[in-house]
């Protein structure tokens, strides 16, 4: 593909939902208002996101794709010439799969959101925000600046705070409070790392950082800074202790907020180590990457056992909260294998933030779906006598529910399956100075993690798809259970992608390793020469 058009494209990707997030707070034309305004804005948004989804898949596949570590569709250009910091984006292979999965999860929330009108404010504010959203998300994968990085990290924030505020459900205020706080302190912290590399490095700009490998910087500023930047990064991962804010977001977002939440902001801070931390800082990731991988088997385990008391019966446990948990465990896979520090490991890595993103998306929907048939996501009442039961009352919806469980326990032949047997290879074998012997210790953790996460999802589809009471042959004098619908047209189609990329990834996992891997393999050595 053309450069110029590679250019323009990967700049649509940023500010198309930035514009058609300013055009959703203005009145619809008269013509396009269909059966009223708020119709016509939802619509926009599912027109918005879907011009974008169309922009990403035309990016990657013009793409070169025989050279995915040479950064590609650059765009530089001098912004604050004071401060030498510059409009520069660019996409390589470890961003290329980002980009795509953001906008993919963005226009099917916004198809979703326009079949499914969220309870609240006006559908006008939602559209905005969560346009606002994309662009912000967008640009985190594609800037090349670390302060537009940051800019771009900050600026999805305040939307989604928003999301989860006006739009949410439950104690949502406190739980978007404690959302904003945490992540704008962790915020406040990694800007301080950000500037101490950009002054010390002297430039901002990410590529020639990465190529130097921290040959400008003394090891004490690099252990500095990237304990600045790591702390700001893990409070978004979320890495444990400073994930708790996200149980709460996840049980009071509403059913897009949670998909978007889990599906890509998560997979920001990752990003942020795998694009920053590793090539910028490589003396100071390699003092830091033990302690790294001990909070991310600690999360592995706590993830699971915090699902399973979640999931058993009596608990009164959220099905909503017990995924947001999960996410914890899953997470923490992925920072096991950029802990490790080799190739194994972050490709791994990078891989399980693709599949985390398709498999949690899916898993979210559903359950907003459960939610507005049933009524509730307590595990409690959806076990119950009166409760789910979804392969006799909805079995397509039962079916998808049981398909996400396995694929997220990582079932050989699903997306999830690679990114955690990759994470604990290169636990294995880590980097040349790591300790073996610990290594492996965090290896058995974490496959036993696997077992209690296979553990806690196969309760959920038995106590959820089959009841905790079995239906006994009807006598004719006790009333009908009240049938609930199965999955709609629309609902389909925002799934049926999710579930055929999550078939693919499994069976094909070369698509996205080879990406991934000559980028990392050039990242690890020294950035982007």
């Amino acid at each position: 593909m053309n450069h110029t058009v590679q250019q323009l494209l990967l700049a649509a990707l940023v500010v198309l939902p930035l514009l058609g997030s300013v055009a959703a707070l203005l009145p619809a034309p008269p013509g396009l208002r269909g059966r009223g305004p708020d119709q016509a804005v939802l619509r926009h948004g599912v027109t918005v996101t879907g011009v974008v989804l169309a922009a990403a898949i035309a990016l990657a596949a013009g793409f070169d794709h025989d050279h995915p570590a040479r950064m590609q569709a650059q765009t530089d250009i001098s912004w604050i010439p004071a401060l030498d910091i510059r409009i520069h984006l660019g996409v390589d292979g470890v961003s290329l799969p980002l980009l795509v999965l953001t906008a993919l999860l963005t226009f099917l929330s916004a198809l979703y959101a326009y079949f499914n009108r969220p309870a609240g404010p006006s559908p006008r504010a939602f559209v905005a925000l969560l346009l606002l959203l994309e662009s912000g998300t967008l640009a985190s994968f594609a800037v090349l600046d670390l302060m537009l990085f940051f800019l771009a990290f900050e600026m999805v924030l305040i939307p989604m705070y928003f999301l989860i505020n006006r739009w949410g459900s439950g104690e949502r205020e406190r739980a978007a409070w404690r959302f904003i706080l945490y992540t704008l302190l962790g915020s406040v912290v990694m800007l301080l790392g950000l500037l101490l590399i950009g002054v010390k490095g002297g430039t901002f700009d990410m590529v020639a950082l990465a190529t130097d490998n921290g040959a400008k910087l003394t090891h004490t500023t690099q252990l500095i800074a990237a304990l600045a930047i790591i702390v700001g990064l893990a409070v978004k991962a979320p890495m444990w202790p400073l994930h708790s804010w996200l149980p709460d977001a996840h049980t009071a977002a509403p059913t897009v907020g949670s998909v978007l939440l889990a599906g890509v902001l998560l997979k920001m801070g990752t990003y942020g180590l795998v694009r920053i931390v590793l090539p910028m800082t490589p003396g100071a990731a390699h003092t830091y990457a033990p302690y790294l991988a001990a909070f991310a088997v600690v999360g592995i385990i706590y993830g699971s056992l915090a699902c399973l008391a979640l999931a058993r019966t009596g608990a009164k446990g959220d099905l909503k909260r017990l995924i947001a948990y999960s996410s914890v465990g899953h997470m923490g896979f992925v920072l096991l294998g950029i802990a490790t520090l080799t190739p194994t490991g972050v490709n791994g890595a990078l891989f399980a933030n693709i599949a985390h993103g398709l498999i949690t998306g899916l898993l979210f929907f559903l359950v907003g779906a459960l939610k507005d048939r049933s009524g509730t996501t307590d595990l409690d009442q959806l076990a119950g006598t009166s409760g789910a039961a979804l392969y006799g009352r909805a079995p397509r919806l039962g079916g998808l529910l049981a398909f996400g469980a396995v694929a997220s326990l990582g079932l050989p032949g699903l997306a999830g399956f690679w990114g955690e047997m990759l994470a604990m290879f290169g636990a294995f074998d880590p980097a040349d100075g790591l300790s073996r012997p610990a290594y492996l210790t965090y290896m058995a953790f974490a496959g036993f993690g696997t077992l209690l996460t296979a553990a806690y999802m196969l309760i959920v589809v038995r106590r959820v798809c089959m009841g905790d009471h079995p239906i006994e042959p009807r006598t004719g004098t006790e009333p009908e259970r009240p049938a609930l619908a199965d999955v709609h047209g629309h609902e389909l189609a925002a799934w049926s992608p999710l579930v055929a990329l999550t078939v693919l990834a499994g069976l094909w996992p070369a698509a996205l390793l080879g990406l991934t891997d000559p980028a990392v393999q050039q990242l690890l050595a020294g950035g982007n020469r």
